[in-house]
């Protein structure tokens, strides 16, 4: 028996049944199925766009990151090497900008948490030029060990036009040397002994 046999034997009302879930499944396949697919396509695309924004924050953030890691070894290249003696030190920067310091005092070293010790100078300068004083501060800025003027005062001398009297105190920071710890075989060798 074929299945327009079968269809034909149906009586009336089963036939409107049939016709009925013919077009029922014909809008389920014609419109339903595109629509979900549509949507787990447009799904996937907010997911893919997601992952492109992320990628793209990831890239943008390397840049910085990588920046922010040579800003790092910039400063750890700065306290690699100590500091010479202050005092010879800004003699000498003084003496570049036309200036010379009459007194310098160094101060005892203070230490600033476990890995830094801050070695300051005190330095006065009479009689000099604010040209020759900014010269100075900038030789004092720009040099490669961690150096900063950590107080300054100027008084302007009241008798003489471009002459001020300056006190200072220049620190600089040096890394203290890293305490190697004894390795656990070292340690029990001597409890034992």
């Amino acid at each position: 028996m074929s299945l327009r046999e079968r269809i034909g034997r149906l009586e009336p009302r089963e036939r409107r049944l049939l016709n009925l879930m013919f077009v029922v499944f014909i809008i389920v396949v014609v419109v339903v199925v595109p629509l979900g697919l549509a949507a787990m396509t447009g799904a996937r695309k907010s997911d893919n766009e997601q992952l492109r924004a992320t990628v793209e924050a990831i890239e943008s953030g390397r840049q910085a990151v990588a920046q922010a890691e040579a800003q790092r070894e910039a400063i750890a290249a700065r306290y690699r090497t100590p500091a010479p003696a202050l005092a010879g030190l800004l003699d000498g920067m003084a003496r570049q900008s036309g200036l010379e310091i009459p007194e310098s005092q160094d101060r005892a070293p203070v230490p600033h948490g476990k890995q830094f010790e801050e070695r300051s100078t005190k330095i006065l300068l009479r009689r000099v030029g604010m040209l020759g004083l900014v010269q100075f501060m900038e030789r004092i800025e720009n040099s490669p060990h961690p150096v900063i003027i950590s107080r300054l005062s100027v008084r302007k001398r009241s008798t003489e036009p471009d002459s001020y009297d300056v006190e200072m105190i220049v620190s600089a920071f040096d890394r203290k040397a890293a305490e190697k710890k004894e390795s656990g075989t070292k340690q029990s060798a001597k409890e034992q002994g």
